[in-house]
């Protein structure tokens, strides 16, 4: 049973009293509680910049895609991006939602690497794996059952750290280039034990690429490829997925692609019989297809209290649920790049009204690169053709089984409210501070706080403006209230 009191050997890395103790050594903090908080927020940042910098490509695309030029290639693990902060003889891993992990035996021998290497601090980035007894191929949601509900010694034992790039050693950034990086990742890091560094070798040609990805993502089961190269940038070179979804809606085109379809919404079924949004395609038809298909759904409308906006701020036309086609796309994205959820609307669906209505918002995923491949007739719209767990076999995914019909969050708490007027050519501007406590971080990814900042001028060409941040840490949300503050609320300004 996990429990808030201090074990031995407890880092001291983190605040002991709030860490959820797991099992033995074993247990679960959060970044805010870290005493240095700001690991944290360079991991979120890192995860951030690594995001924008990886183009994803398919193997189609290897030649024409890539420039030509030399590469470092690397195998693409399936689990959790973490950080690995070591200081004081000592190691934890954090990762970019805010879940500090101690006590694992791989940071012990992190540690010890490390320790015998004279690296006195380090901020080691890597992927958080099970390592099957099989030899099977890691996946994500056997890391989070290990790590969140370990069933003995013997799960946290397979848990592994693929080591990939450093953030700094000792105070320093690390080399410029990424080849001197991975040496020193390699030399820090050598061997094939729990802490290694990731697969990696070095490429020049696309028949080479072609290799690997045939022997390590096709032959093996691998996730995916990184590449690397200092003068021609970084690419995550992964296979297509599938999914059979639902088609819940529809835009038409406009000037000359009038009378043709735009794109579908398309949705998952989850266990409880509710609808929830996972994205829209608009790519892969035919024109032939895009007129017949635009046809047939303009008869297939049904009512919505719910309007999901598309490009170009069209609602989308829901329709009844009755077809179900097949979409491919090359990656399944369930965090944001700070480690949040991803949250899509959940609707209900009224057969014999032929209507939808909204229940609530819960995590999913984004599609990145969708393509419709076919209609498939041979399918129909239930909870085993158009399923959600498709998805969760494919990334981990919060609440996944909850029913969202029943499903209710905590309530918010305000901690802050401020409203100021400024009279502004004979009319009246508003600015507005609102900050609140979530109560939700422990369901479905949400942020502890958030501060809303709203700004409405009259004499604008768009009055109203707004921006929101989020953090995990009191300290760090309230540090942005003084900044929003003092940059915004300044003289001439009045309490409403």
């Amino acid at each position: 049973m996990a429990t808030s009191s201090k074990v031995q050997g407890a880092p001291n890395l983190i605040d002991s009293a709030r860490i959820e103790w797991k099992l033995g050594k074993y247990g679960v903090g959060q970044g805010k509680d870290l005493k240095n908080p700001s690991v944290w927020q360079r991991t979120q940042e890192y995860r951030r910049v690594q995001a924008s910098r990886l183009v994803p490509i398919e193997k189609k695309d290897i030649r024409s895609r890539l420039p030509a030029g030399e590469y470092h290639l690397s195998r693409k693990v399936d689990g959790e991006l973490a950080v690995l902060w070591f200081e004081g003889g000592e190691a934890l891993l954090i990762n970019p939602g805010g879940t500090v992990r101690v006590g694992l035996p791989l940071l012990v021998d992190a540690a010890k690497k490390l320790s015998k290497a004279s690296v006195k601090s380090a901020l080691v980035a890597g992927e958080l794996y099970y390592r099957h007894p099989s030899g099977a191929r890691p996946r994500v949601h056997d890391v989070g059952s290990a790590a969140r509900a370990p069933g003995s010694q013997e799960d946290l034992d397979r848990l592994c750290f693929a080591v990939f790039d450093l953030l700094e050693i000792d105070g320093q950034p690390t080399p410029v280039k990424h080849s001197d990086t991975f040496a020193r990742i390699t030399k820090l890091f050598s061997g094939k034990d729990r802490v290694h560094p990731v697969d990696a070798t070095t490429v020049k040609t696309a028949e080479e690429i072609d290799k690997y990805f045939a022997d390590w993502v096709e032959g093996q089961g691998s996730e995916g490829l990184v590449l690397r190269s200092d003068s021609a940038g970084g690419f995550k070179l992964k296979p297509r997925h599938t999914l059979d979804v639902a088609v819940i809606g529809f835009t038409e085109g406009t000037d000359d692609r009038k009378g043709m379809l735009h794109d579908l919404l398309c949705a998952v079924i989850r266990k409880d019989g509710s609808f929830q949004i996972i994205g829209r395609v608009g790519t892969g038809f035919s024109d032939d297809e895009r007129r017949a298909m635009l046809s047939d759904l303009k008869d297939m409308t049904a009512a919505s209290d719910y309007a999901e906006i598309g490009d170009g701020h069209v609602a989308y036309q829901m329709v009844r649920p009755q077809w179900v086609i097949e979409v491919s796309c090359l990656d399944l994205i369930a965090q944001t790049t700070r480690g949040g959820a991803i949250e899509r609307m959940i609707l209900s669906y009224d057969e014999k009204q032929s209507r939808y209505a909204p229940l609530r918002r819960l995590p999913l995923v984004s599609l990145i690169s969708p393509v419709f491949v076919r209609r498939r007739d041979d399918k129909r719209v239930n909870a085993v053709d158009v399923r959600a767990q498709q998805v969760a076999d494919l990334v981990e995914v919060a609440l996944l089984d909850k029913d969202a019909r029943t499903y209710t969050l905590p309530a918010s708490q305000v901690l802050r409210r401020e409203a100021y007027v400024k009279t502004l050519k004979g009319q009246t501007a508003v600015r507005k501070l609102l900050l609140w406590k979530t109560n939700k971080e422990e369901d479905g990814g949400f942020p502890s706080f958030v501060l809303h900042y709203t700004d409405y001028s009259p004499t604008r060409k768009e009055p109203l403006s707004r921006e929101i941040r989020v953090s995990n840490s009191r300290d760090q949300i309230e540090a942005l209230w003084k900044e929003f503050h003092s940059e915004n609320i300044v003289k001439g300004w009045n309490p409403a």
